[in-house]
């Protein structure tokens, strides 16, 4: 539950439990219950299934990793980004407090590390939050999804208010266009991405350009992680390419993730 990650964005994930329960539309094909749940049967999800801390094995992996961080720096020129947590919330109401104290114990033992932290559920960040939060630790991110406009509105309203070092979304899976607002406070950073695997829900490769736009109108951070599947992939949907010549031309990422031939991958300033 802790590894090196083929996440675009990060370059590791940790989970420091596993179970979570559905809240949106976005939930609806969670890879996380398919995985854990459905095929391993490691938990069962839903607001009355379990949540199952990680071994303490899997709890020593950040430190080794922060242990590795200026080896890491000077190969890369940047500091690790550790995504916390794929497999979970760590905002969720279901979870023991005392495992999330444990959590921002590491979190801060681990300060080589970046820690990118996503929620669906950021009217609860500030009431779970570490006593010694105050204006955010400086090796946190905070990030919550938001696959439409509605889900957008709602939860970048709560998330704006934290104090944190970067503020970003995640909107994935796109599942309905987004715009930023035309004035106030914007986020650091948004990922776009479409939905993968069987049954995946269309996106529209308009809404992923006019994302982008509003990103750099406004000085947010774009980052188009894949289309999900070629059938969303512009070079399908608007140049009628088959998926395998598409994949030809444009591989990176699930369905590909090229943006009218370039790849949008940036990251935000950091403080």
């Amino acid at each position: 539950m802790g590894e090196n990650s083929k996440i675009e964005w990060c370059d590791h994930t940790f989970n420091p439990w596993i179970g979570c329960q559905k809240v949106s539309p976005g939930c609806d094909h969670c890879y996380a219950e398919a995985m854990m749940d459905h095929r391993y049967k490691k938990v069962q999800w839903g607001a009355h299934g379990e949540r199952k801390r990680t071994s303490e094995q899997n709890w020593k992996k950040p430190i080794q990793w922060n242990a590795q961080a200026r080896t890491f720096r000077k190969e890369n020129g940047r500091r690790p980004r550790v995504f916390c947590a794929s497999l979970a919330d760590v905002f969720d109401n279901q979870v023991d407090s005392s495992w999330r104290q444990d959590l921002f114990a590491l979190i801060r033992k681990c300060s080589n590390l970046d820690w990118l932290v996503v929620t669906k559920r950021p009217e609860n960040i500030e009431k779970m939050l570490p006593s010694d939060w105050r204006g955010g630790y400086s090796n946190v991110w905070l990030g919550t999804t938001a696959e439409d406009q509605t889900r957008f509105d709602f939860r970048w309203k709560r998330l704006k208010k934290v104090p944190a070092v970067i503020r970003f979304i995640s909107y994935e899976p796109a599942l309905g266009p987004v715009r930023l607002p035309s004035n106030g406070f914007w986020p650091d950073w948004l990922i776009s991405g479409g939905e993968s695997g069987a049954g995946a829900r269309t996106l529209r490769p308009q809404w992923v350009r006019d994302v982008i736009a509003d990103c750099r109108r406004f000085g947010v951070a774009p980052f188009h992680k894949q289309w999900g599947s070629y059938h969303n992939n512009p070079l399908v949907v608007e140049k009628g390419m088959t998926a395998r010549d598409a994949r030809e031309i444009d591989a990176e990422g699930k369905g590909g993730g090229l943006v009218d031939g370039k790849l949008v991958r940036e990251f935000p300033d950091q403080v």
